[in-house]
């Protein structure tokens, strides 16, 4: 298949949706010998954060010389972003290639009886990264879960290292109306005797973490079980850090913009003195220097000065508070938002932690079916329509909002991930 092809098969593929199990991925993966089993790997899972720990770790790990598979979910502009080798995207010859083996694959899994249906379009890719990974000889790779745990199609691998970043609602439909069925489910990815290394503070998520870790005799390293392990030093343009973790102090400040970054930072130390002591011996320089160099798309991501513009896929209100709080502290007036974001979300509880720092709010949509509508968003948060303008071309709603900003402003395009893509997508430049 050509690129054109593939993403033709993969779309009438993603008509299937979601699909919950773990026995088509390892049909599939069976059938190609156990790539996943040819390298060592790090397994992520968190409702915030993920993304960023796993450009992290990816990072020091390159800075040891190491060759790193990194597969993380969604992607902004190209498919292609979702497999990585260090800092290059899969070629697309190669994803053709793979991916039209694969497809001839399950075809053949299917007739015989072995596949009762066609893996998901999700499944599909993380057969892929595996597939190519083991191919191209990898060193160790970092897997990103795509959506909870238990059941995500990541969760085949036995990692050197299992991580959980941070509890919150979200996916709330497929993991559970609670904080502790959505913990349950993220902690499906705990296996027996793998440490894991947990960003959680406490509550009912720690409780149920502690119990999985238990139930399966592996060992749980609390990033934060001490309070003041972690200080914050706010400085002109952003933040600088000091983690102690078993005496050792680690200093730095990250490239990757926004106090929350410091937590991700922690956790992924936290995990890297762990590989450290189960695989390679990682220095303290080098986790550093990792820590300081990791760049992640789409989160925090400072692409213009006059005026500033930032973009941040912050997508429930644990990732609006952490971009509220830094446009409170770092960014010149005056700000406009440029919002959309998808109607399942928690828009109000988003809408009063963002739209309040604003001086004018711009409502837009992005061309998905789970998409909201600007008046449906206005009508959740009336005491902003002041503020509001409703836009529901993307590309409008930007140009718009650099007008009202002018060179002395900040524009801010967050609610969602797609919106982001979508923007990236239109102005190339960014």
């Amino acid at each position: 298949m050509n690129y054109k092809e593939c993403r033709e098969y993969l779309d009438e593929v993603q008509k299937s949706g979601v699909k919950f199990g773990l026995d088509s991925v390892r049909t599939v993966l069976r059938s190609f010998g156990h790539p996943e089993a040819e390298f060592p790997s790090i397994h992520v899972a968190g409702t915030n954060g993920k993304g960023s720990v796993c450009a992290m770790l990816t990072r020091i790990l390159a800075e040891h010389g190491w060759r790193v598979g990194l597969y993380t979910s969604p992607h902004l502009v190209k498919l292609e972003e979702r497999f990585r080798i260090g800092d290059r995207l899969i070629p697309r010859r190669d994803f053709c290639r793979l991916m039209t083996r694969l497809r001839e694959r399950v075809e053949d899994l299917v007739r015989s009886g072995d596949l009762p249906t066609p893996p998901t379009h999700f499944e599909h890719l993380t057969c892929l990264a595996f597939i190519y990974f083991a191919e191209q000889k990898v060193d160790i790779a970092v897997i990103e879960v795509g959506m909870g745990g238990r059941f995500d199609a990541t969760n085949v691998i036995m990692p050197l290292v299992s991580i959980i970043t941070s509890i919150s609602r979200d996916h709330m439909e497929y993991l559970g109306a609670t904080i502790g069925k959505i913990a349950f489910e993220k902690a499906g990815i705990i296996k027996p005797g793998v440490p894991v290394v947990c960003g959680v503070r406490g509550g009912e998520a720690l409780r149920v973490i502690r119990l999985r870790a238990a139930e399966q005799w592996a060992p749980l390293l609390l990033v934060f079980e001490r309070d003041e392990a972690l200080r914050t030093e706010k400085r002109k343009n952003g933040y600088r850090f000091l983690f102690t973790r078993a005496g050792e102090k680690y200093r730095f400040t990250p490239a990757l913009q926004g106090e929350y970054q410091g937590r991700n930072a922690a956790v992924a130390i936290t995990a890297a003195r762990v590989i450290s002591g189960a695989w390679k011996r990682l220095s303290k320089a080098g986790i550093i220097r990792g820590i300081e160099h990791a760049k992640w798309e789409g989160r925090m991501e400072v692409v213009g000065r006059r005026p500033r513009i930032i973009l941040d896929g912050a997508h429930n209100d644990d990732g609006a508070a952490a971009v509220a709080a830094f446009l409170r502290d770092f960014t010149p007036s005056p700000r406009v938002l440029v919002f959309a974001v998808m109607k399942d979300k928690p828009i109000k509880k988003m809408a009063r932690l963002l739209f309040p720092l604003a001086d004018r709010i711009i409502l837009t949509r992005i061309s998905y079916a789970r998409a909201a509508w600007p008046e449906d968003i206005r009508r959740l948060a009336p005491e902003f329509s002041g503020r509001m303008v409703l836009e529901p071309d993307a590309e409008k709603a930007v140009r718009k909002a650099l007008e009202l900003a002018g060179k002395r402003g900040t524009v801010v395009i967050t609610g969602s991930l797609f919106l982001v893509g979508a923007v990236k997508k239109k102005f190339r430049h960014f």
